[in-house]
């Protein structure tokens, strides 16, 4: 006897639908084909056992399993239901006229019961498209598949549910989430707030001039000056996710497995600060069975690398393409695959090997050359990529014990929001422009041309501060946001003024 049963492969962050077959016919042998990995082809004693354990039985007859399309490889163990309902279905323990219409996913247990899986959300938008009338799979993935709408998404817990729906002696109650009212009621919860920080107001103005346009900023500084603080408080004042930038950054971290028991949307945006001992893969994604790397889990937040000289130089360069294109393309001999990398890059640094250069009480004790040595562990094409770079001291002892509190993250997040409102009209009728920080040539001609008095100040500052060439753009997109933050449709020479400040490390003479 021939049953179908309907699963899916997750590829990148979307899904294939996969057809499969179970035939029964005369013999004693187990057969799966159909390219599966090392996990599925262990399904089958998972299988035997739960089945046994809830007091079903396994047809005495020759089993045949084939997963098309075959030239997909099959990964993981969240076949193991569909493959166990498609045997029962077989033999006949099952009717099978239900099948067609559902799409059944989910890792079985020894004694039946059933596990997470990864990828549940792109898995549930590719049942909606092809028109499933529901999704079967495990109770702990269910409200993150309820997010797609026009779906019946049933949570179940163990195979013994699945049965008994599919042969209508019981029904199942489909998970219902409020995709709308769980996500704005998320949008503003979060752990860190500025008003935390005390001091460091030029700092702080930094990070709201690269949170207006989505610069990329580095903070150059001696241990304890407070830059992984002040980093870490970065997403409270970053405009809130759409609904749609919401859904992606889910699905990223859906097939990552990162989502959590019981979770739906990701309301808030991500911070993700791998270690500096990252492998180039684990950064960037891929591996033996695909997986997001840190930048794709970053995906409309921010990527924090603390202590940025310390990471592998070779780890480091593969970021140059990431933050140009905003996103990647992993390309092996046996697949190819994108993921999305559209992030902000921050980064921290010590100004020297010992922590100390420019440290207004401690003395550094690095030679020119130490310091040098130290920065140039940065590459000229990655530092290019970095618009605002901020070098930032110890907050003195009176300013930690003053009793006033600081502006709040909900403050500056206003003046953020409106800023960015400005440059979403301004690019309107730009395809894959949406803030400052993504202009083209032509549009800085456009849109970022100062006054003559700018134009004066900034050939100036790059004549007297040794300004490197490639600085000229960054410091026209950064003006163009400090005006935006002015509500100034012109750039003007106080915008310039600050931009050029914004430019520590393009400074011949920085560090000796």
């Amino acid at each position: 006897m021939l049953v179908k049963v309907y699963g899916a492969a997750v590829q990148g962050v979307d899904a294939t639908i996969v057809t499969i077959e179970v035939n029964t016919s005369k013999g004693i042998k187990f057969f799966l084909v159909g390219l599966p990995d090392t996990a599925v082809k262990e399904s089958y004693e998972r299988i035997r056992a739960a089945l046994l354990n809830t007091g079903y039985k396994i047809a005495r007859n020759q089993i045949t399993v084939n997963m098309a399309p075959a030239d997909i490889r099959k990964e993981g163990s969240a076949y193991d239901l569909p493959i166990a309902i498609g045997i029962l279905a077989a033999g006949e323990e099952i009717t099978n006229d239900k099948l067609s219409r559902y799409l059944i996913m989910g890792e079985l247990g020894l004694d039946g019961n059933l596990m997470p899986i990864k990828g549940a959300l792109p898995i549930a938008i590719k049942a909606r498209e092809l028109g499933y009338e529901g999704f079967i799979l495990p109770n702990q993935n269910a409200r993150e598949a309820a997010v797609v709408n026009n779906l019946n998404v049933y949570g179940v817990d163990n195979i013994v549910q699945v049965v008994r729906f599919l042969n209508g002696e019981d029904t199942l109650e489909p998970t219902i989430v409020n995709t709308r009212e769980e996500f704005f009621a998320h949008q503003n919860q979060f752990e860190f707030d500025f008003a935390d920080v005390k001091g460091q107001e030029n700092v702080k103005r930094a990070f709201e001039v690269a949170a207006a346009g989505s610069h990329n900023i580095i903070l150059i500084g001696p241990p304890g000056s407070g830059k992984s603080m002040m980093a870490k408080r970065l997403p409270s004042i970053l405009p809130p996710l759409s609904l749609s930038e919401s859904l992606e950054t889910t699905k990223i971290h859906s097939v990552a497995g990162r989502l959590g028991k019981d979770a739906s949307l990701v309301a808030i945006r991500p911070f993700r600060s791998p270690h500096h001992t990252i492998s180039s893969v684990a950064l960037v994604g891929g591996g033996t069975n695909p997986q997001p790397g840190e930048i794709s889990l970053a995906h409309n937040g921010v990527l924090f690398c603390d202590e940025l000289p310390e990471f592998n130089r070779s780890v480091l360069e593969m970021l140059r393409q990431p933050l140009e294109d905003r996103h990647i393309t992993i390309a092996r001999a046996k697949y190819s695959i994108d993921y999305p990398a559209n992030f902000m890059m921050v980064a921290s640094m010590n100004p020297c090997p010992c922590g100390y250069y420019n440290h207004p009480t401690k003395a550094c004790v690095c030679s020119p050359s130490q310091v040098h040595k130290y920065l140039n562990k940065i590459s000229g094409p990655l530092l290019d990529r970095i618009d605002i770079q901020v070098e930032i001291v110890p907050v003195p002892f009176d300013e930690l014990t003053k009793n006033t509190s600081s502006e709040s993250s909900a403050n500056i997040r206003e003046r953020v929001i409106k800023a960015r409102h400005i440059q979403a009209l301004r690019f309107a009728e730009e395809p894959g422009i949406h803030c400052n920080a993504q202009m083209t040539p032509r549009l800085l001609q456009k849109y970022a041309q100062p006054d003559e008095r700018g134009k004066i100040m900034l050939q100036n500052a790059m004549e007297r501060l040794n300004l490197s060439a490639r600085a000229y753009d960054r410091i026209l997109k950064v003006a163009r946001t400090i005006a935006d933050l002015d509500n100034s449709e012109l750039v003007q020479p106080t915008h310039i003024a600050e931009a050029i400040s914004y430019r520590s490390l393009d400074r011949e003479s920085w560090g000796g």
